[in-house]
């Protein structure tokens, strides 16, 4: 006889999973506060090795293994990011670095990029947070996640070519783009031809999303966040900065003397992750300093 299963029963199920992982994280030591350090100057802060980082303090923040949802990942590679925090009055920065003996910047046929997240609640609530794990129904989450593939092409001036992929590869003598127009050229071009974000070379490295729950990720309109990425003594050094007054609604508005929480996400591509298969964090205390 076959078992039927309720969508009610399934929704619990998913829930009590939920909830035992957060206790699980919440047995373990809170992670310490970090505070954005107020520091001089205007616009976008990106960079990697500016003296600002020294000045802020740093906060050791443990990831945990993604075994809630599939596919799930028991063995992630990334235990402990360090994070440090500065604001200039218009713009947030936070400057992520964990250790990655394989760097991994090209997406091929059994290979992922190394990639890195940090997620805000669209609107805080101390008294009713989000889930870390992507948000939930009407708790709204602000995901930026800076891609080491999407660096590579931006650090090269250009996107990618078999030849970067399969050194060996011959030059095509004809291809379509010989032959046809743009626009009749579109449908060969796949996941490219039909806009995708994450296949079309952008202005930073950063994707700007916001999510509603598992399976929820959606590209914002308006791309706001940009950042920059470094790979150095077998460590990324990754900046992502997002303004305080963003012009979108999916994103989160901050002033300093405020608070609100950040959750983090990693991916070692070299380990073969990607998706649901990663290390994450639950959430940060965040304070803008005055």
């Amino acid at each position: 006889m076959k078992r039927m299963f309720s969508t009610g029963f399934l929704a619990a199920t998913l829930s009590v999973m939920v909830a035992g992982a957060a206790q699980a994280g919440a047995q373990e030591a809170a992670p310490e506060s970090l505070q954005a350090l107020r520091v001089s100057g205007k616009g976008p802060i990106v960079d990697v090795g500016g003296t600002i980082w020294n000045q802020a303090k740093a906060v050791k923040v443990a990831m945990q293994p993604q075994v809630v949802t599939m596919p799930t990942n028991p063995n992630a590679a990334v235990k402990e990011v360090t994070v440090r925090s500065v604001h200039n009055g218009e713009w947030l920065a936070l400057l992520l670095e964990w250790q990655d003996y394989t760097k991994s910047d090209m997406v091929v046929v059994d290979g992922f990029s190394d990639q890195v997240a940090v997620e805000f609640p669209v609107t805080y609530k101390a008294d009713n947070p989000p889930s870390p794990m992507m948000g939930n129904a009407g708790n709204r989450v602000n995901v930026l996640q800076w891609r080491a593939s999407m660096q590579r092409d931006l650090d090269q001036g250009r996107e990618a070519k078999i030849q970067d992929f399969y050194p060996n590869a011959p030059d095509a003598d004809l291809y379509y783009t010989n032959r046809l127009s743009a626009d009749a050229g579109r449908p060969y071009l796949g996941a490219k031809g039909l806009g995708n974000p994450v296949s079309v070379q952008s202005v930073g490295p950063v994707l700007d999303m916001m999510a509603e729950g598992f399976s929820s990720l959606t590209v914002r309109s308006k791309q706001e966040a940009t950042g920059k990425g470094i790979y150095r003594d077998g460590k990324w050094h990754v900046t992502i900065t997002v303004p305080m007054n963003p012009v979108g609604k999916s994103a989160p508005k901050l002033e300093a003397g405020q608070g609100t929480i950040v959750a983090l996400a990693v991916w070692d591509g070299g380990g073969q992750e990607v998706g649901a298969r990663k290390s994450w964090s639950d959430w940060v205390s965040l304070t803008l300093g005055k």
